[in-house]
């Protein structure tokens, strides 16, 4: 399959917007004991997984740059140091902060649709640990399945793929050759991302490869 254009930013602002007011929808009314929830990111909570979806909605590349040189090129203690910033005093703040970024254009030097995999990806790391199911649009999957089967930018994706042939059986998703995996769009970007999870979902000879590459970091 040849490599589809990246679709241009002015389409991908909207998906990426709807994403994130859905996900606020989601957590509104949200408990302590679910704010405290591991997340499916190492390490991070519900609310703080959360909080940095709001840093990222609110860098600018300056922005973004002027915090790398502050933390001497540790990209993990930048993250860390701009998710402290949005996490707010308490989880209604933390919330609210994010409610204020869902329309926001702002990103760091990064292509729109890469934010739109961020929002996803991130958006599925809290909902699955709550036991929340979101109805993604299927173009909205594809956009950002598309997007990581061709690219290691930020989380490693394209790497975990080699030798495997990836389709979706519910959309027109599919890529690569060799050991097939099939199973939704969704479970597919995740599988892709890292999410080991989700690989419980997943059918075909190539779903053992790609589990214990989704465990690579």
């Amino acid at each position: 399959m040849t490599e589809q254009k990246r679709p241009p930013s002015r389409d991908v602002w909207p998906l990426i917007h709807a994403e994130r007011a859905a996900l606020a929808d989601d957590l509104a009314g949200l408990d302590a004991e679910g704010w405290a929830t591991h997340s499916l990111c190492t390490e991070l909570t519900v609310r703080e997984v959360l909080a940095h979806l709001t840093a990222s909605a609110r860098l600018t590349p300056v922005s973004w740059l002027a915090g790398v040189l502050r933390c001497r090129f540790d990209f993990d203690k930048q993250v860390a140091m701009q998710l402290e910033r949005q996490l707010g005093a308490d989880p209604v703040e933390t919330l609210e902060r994010f409610r204020r970024s869902v329309t926001s254009t702002r990103k760091p030097p990064l292509p729109a649709i890469a934010i739109l995999g961020e929002t996803v990806v991130h958006g599925e790391d809290i909902r699955r640990p709550l036991g929340i199911r979101h109805g993604y649009p299927i173009a909205t999957l594809t956009a950002v399945a598309e997007y990581y089967r061709g690219t290691d930018l930020v989380v490693l994706a394209k790497g975990r793929l080699g030798g495997l042939r990836l389709v979706a059986d519910d959309g027109p998703f599919a890529t690569g050759t060799g050991r097939l995996v099939t199973g939704s769009t969704l479970a597919l970007v995740m599988a892709m991302t890292g999410r080991v999870a989700y690989c419980d979902e997943l059918a075909g000879d190539g779903v053992e490869v790609l589990r214990e590459r989704a465990g690579m970091r």
